[in-house]
């Protein structure tokens, strides 16, 4: 039997970080998030955001790709949101995404940062979080 525990941070945005995830149903999209995920097999430990972007939390399987989760995940929320019409407009997230490895000695400070989402962006927008990941990483600007 196979053992595998990789944690993974990923962040995804909506497309041209449009804040179209709002209060009245962004925790329904989240919780719809996590029932594909079980339906999937994708252990995701943690889930949140804000208007603009999302963070999860993952453990890849042994068979699993960081592109592939991405891909399940981004691909058949948006599906869903269009399909409820829970948007004015058509859905889409943003290509590009944010990942990186996480440690088991940072999986509760990684957890606890995904969790308080709201009040972390009462002072900092998404675009200064995402420079400061960019800068974090040592990714280029």
């Amino acid at each position: 039997m196979s053992h595998v525990r990789i944690w993974v941070h990923i962040v995804f945005a909506t497309k041209d970080r449009e804040p179209l995830l709002n209060n009245a149903f962004r925790y329904d999209v989240f919780k719809h998030i996590a029932e594909n995920c079980i339906a999937k097999d994708i252990f995701l430990q943690a889930i949140n955001g804000y208007t603009d972007h999302i963070h999860c939390l993952i453990s890849l399987g042994k068979d699993q790709s960081i592109a592939k989760i991405v891909q399940l995940i981004k691909g058949e929320s948006s599906f869903w949101i269009n399909q409820q019409k829970l948007t004015p407009q058509k859905f889409a997230w943003q290509d590009d995404y944010f990942a990186v490895s996480i440690s088991e000695s940072q999986l509760s400070q990684v957890s606890t940062y995904i969790k308080n989402q709201e009040k972390h962006h009462v002072t900092r927008s998404f675009a200064q979080e995402a420079n400061l990941f960019m800068k974090r990483y040592g990714w280029e600007l």
